[in-house]
């Protein structure tokens, strides 16, 4: 559904959520380790969040990247839009171009139905909301 980028996207920003709010910056290397990605991959997927405003980083002893108030605040879908793009928000379920109401693939219907479900819950899930249950250990970030 999301693509490879977007899903360490995601989860990078959860567990930068979580050690932000435990008054702590990370570094890649941890970053990395604590979400089961390659370190260079996720390196330049935090060099574009931090660049759209999305995340922050300091630089120095005691640099890393962290969430200040708003970025802890934005849902999914902003990380998913900054990321991957809005297509899965209006985009044919079939890839194709012409898609609408008027000219319909075979699965428009139902896939509007589906895509709209899927924004609501990307829309109404803020990235600091996600802390809690990796703190309690009833959601986790790595296999």
């Amino acid at each position: 559904m999301f693509s490879k980028t977007c899903e360490y996207a995601i989860r990078a920003m959860i567990f930068i959520a979580q050690k932000t709010k435990q008054d702590s910056r990370v570094g890649i290397k941890d970053i990395a380790k604590g979400i089961n990605s390659p370190e260079h991959f996720i390196a330049k997927i935090l060099q574009d969040l931090t660049r759209k405003g999305l995340l922050q980083s300091a630089k120095g002893p005691s640099g890393g990247f962290y969430l200040d108030k708003t970025s802890m605040k934005q849902s999914l879908a902003d990380v998913v839009k900054a990321v991957d793009g809005d297509k899965i928000f209006y985009g044919c379920g079939l890839g194709l171009k012409q898609c609408s109401e008027i000219k319909p693939c075979p699965i428009h219907f139902q896939f509007k139905k589906v895509r709209q479900e899927l924004s609501n819950m990307l829309q109404n899930a803020r990235i600091d909301a996600f802390t809690e249950a990796l703190e309690n250990n009833t959601a986790f970030l790595r296999r």
